[in-house]
């Protein structure tokens, strides 16, 4: 679980099958993760601050202004 970089991005759940902790069309913060990417998995973090390793075909990358990123932030 090596944790790399320090770029915020924030990606949309399109799919949840086999990871019912997932909320359709929610948008998740995510960290950096070079060797789970390798494998085709994004880190995430859900609502208890913790993160996790879900496939990434479950999200879509979003672009959002730089008001929505810190309202996302401070609100986590």
């Amino acid at each position: 679980m090596k944790k790399e970089g320090k770029t915020t991005q924030f990606v949309v759940c399109i799919r949840n099958e086999g990871c019912d902790d997932l909320e359709l069309r929610k948008v998740y913060q995510t960290l950096p993760d070079e060797e789970a990417a390798k494998d085709d998995y994004i880190r995430v973090i859900d609502e208890s601050g913790e993160d996790y390793l879900y496939p990434q075909d479950c999200f879509a990358h979003v672009e959002l202004s730089r008001a929505a990123e810190e309202a996302l932030r401070t609100a986590a």
